[in-house]
């Protein structure tokens, strides 16, 4: 039994992250979820870190978050990202308004014995255009029915717990742990994804679904996302996963540059981009910066891009064959073009790619 992880400079998370990085090809086969790697990051600790001490957490400050984030997607972002829904599903349980919930869900939330995500990405960024909620609630004696669906939800299928965020008709929200064993909870088959697929995100419809008032965690109110300390899906959190992929991207192109010197110019011109961005990020983390989580998320969307182009060119025709890291790594870039992209980040993103900014 390994040691728990009880810092972000812990040796026993670069043990952990050494072990993530050779299983992440098995994470490319057909039908793959990351079971394996869930339980070896249980087995270090790993889902202590995002929860309060009153619960048994480990409480870590946002900085260390962000540092173990970082570390982690690097080996394997796919993981990572799994990771990131779980501890968003559990912190709301952690610090909702239901003592039950948290009582009966913590713990086997906290060893890996139960899996938990969110499903909100409709009450922030997707489907938010549609004039009618995609996903509805309404208050009735025992609790709450819900009815619609939410289209973004990590790891549906293997989910035992869904934290979702439904609208009523007044246009508040609530947020519901809801058991995916209910009566008219249904689950599809999630759509192939070209990058991260291991990560079965897709939808979990609702059909007149009656949930009791023992799993509502915040709300009904306005923009209930804001309660809490929860999920925070599209800011810093999701810049995280960008830089620790980058990272892994320039990290192979340095490892490529001994006997090709041709790479040493553009692997230390990466690397520096790199630290001035991770240094940022951090920054932004603890709160000792003024930059923006939009910016942030601008700067690592188009470093990632740009590092695992550059990877997949060092590592030549090998690099476009299924299996090598530098292809994987050019599809799960594309991801942070869509996931939880705010608007403005996606018009600089956009801006860049058409050469605006160099006329």
């Amino acid at each position: 039994m390994p040691r728990m992880i009880t810092a972000p400079d812990d040796p026993q998370l670069d043990e952990l992250c050494e072990q993530l990085a050779q299983l992440a090809p098995q994470l490319e086969n057909p039908g793959a979820w990351p079971a394996d790697q869930l339980d070896l990051c249980a087995k270090y600790g790993v889902f202590d870190w995002f929860l309060p001490r009153d619960v048994g957490g480990l409480e870590w400050s946002e900085g260390d978050v962000t540092r173990g984030y970082a570390k982690l997607s690097s080996a394997c972002l796919t993981t990572t990202f799994v990771i990131t829904q779980r501890a968003g599903a559990c912190r709301r349980i952690a610090v909702g308004d239901s003592t039950w919930a948290r009582e009966q869900l913590l713990p086997d939330l906290r060893t890996g014995h139960s899996f938990a995500t969110v499903g909100i990405s409709h009450l922030t960024t997707s489907r938010r255009h549609l004039g009618r909620p995609v996903l509805r609630a309404t208050e009735i004696e025992t609790g709450w029915l819900l009815d619609g669906y939410s289209p973004w939800v990590t790891g549906a299928p293997a989910a035992d717990t869904v934290v979702v965020g439904a609208t009523l008709s007044d246009g508040r929200e609530v947020l519901i742990a809801l058991p995916t064993n209910l009566p008219g909870v249904h689950v599809p088959q999630p759509a192939n994804l070209i990058g991260l697929n291991a990560s079965q995100t897709g939808p979990v419809e609702c059909e007149q679904v009656e949930v009791d008032a023992r799993y509502l965690l915040a709300g009904p109110q306005h923009d209930v996302m804001k309660s809490g300390s929860g999920a925070n899906t599209g800011g810093l959190q999701t810049s995280t996963l960008a830089v620790g992929l980058a990272d892994a991207a320039i990290g192979f192109i340095e490892g490529e540059s001994d006997p090709r010197r041709e790479l040493v110019g553009p692997a230390a011109t990466m690397r520096d981009e790199w630290q001035s961005l991770y240094d940022e990020l951090l920054a932004a983390a603890e709160g000792r910066t003024a930059c923006s989580a939009s910016e942030v998320r601008r700067r690592a969307n188009s470093l990632v891009l740009r590092a695992a182009q550059a990877a997949l060119a060092a590592a030549k025709g090998a690099g476009y064959i299924v299996g090598h890291p530098a292809g994987r790594w050019c599809r799960e870039a594309l991801f942070f073009l869509v996931w939880s992209c705010p608007q403005p980040v996606m018009e600089a993103n956009l801006c860049e790619l058409a050469g605006m900014n160099d006329l």
